[in-house]
C-alpha cells in the first residue's frame, strides 16, 4: 500500500497574511498640536489678533493664556474676555500696531533707497 502525504501549499498562506498586515495602517495620530504651537506662538510675541465669532462679530486684542475650551484675550480700554474656542469662526494677526504711519513710510523709503 502506497499512501502519499498530502501537505498544504504555506506559500499561499504566508502570501495571504502578509497582505492582511499590508493593509493594517496605523492611524494617524489624534493631536498634531499645531493649535497649541499657534497659541504659544501668539502669546510670547503679544501679537495683535482679531477674533471672528461664528456669528460674524469681531473683537481684537492680544491673547494672554489658552487651555483646551477657551482663550483669555486681553483688549485695550476694554474688559479682558474668556472666549470659548467653540464660539470662534477664525482668528487673524492685525497690522504691527506699535509703529504709527510715519514710522511705516520710514521704513518703505529706506527699503526704496536699498534697491
Amino acid at each position: 500500500m502506497n499512501r502519499k502525504l498530502i501537505r498544504p501549499n504555506l506559500n499561499e498562506y504566508k502570501e495571504k497574511m502578509s497582505r492582511e498586515t499590508a493593509k493594517k495602517k496605523t492611524h494617524p495620530a489624534s493631536e498634531t498640536f499645531a493649535e497649541n504651537y499657534y497659541y504659544l506662538k501668539q502669546m510670547n510675541k503679544k501679537t495683535h489678533v482679531s477674533i471672528v465669532f461664528l456669528d460674524g462679530e469681531t473683537t481684537d486684542g492680544v491673547i494672554e493664556w489658552y487651555d483646551r475650551n477657551c482663550i483669555k484675550l486681553n483688549r485695550n480700554e476694554a474688559p479682558n474676555l474668556l472666549i470659548y474656542k467653540r464660539s470662534l469662526k477664525y482668528i487673524y494677526k492685525l497690522e504691527d500696531t506699535n509703529m504709527d504711519v510715519a514710522e511705516k513710510k520710514g521704513r518703505a523709503k529706506s527699503t526704496e533707497k536699498k534697491e
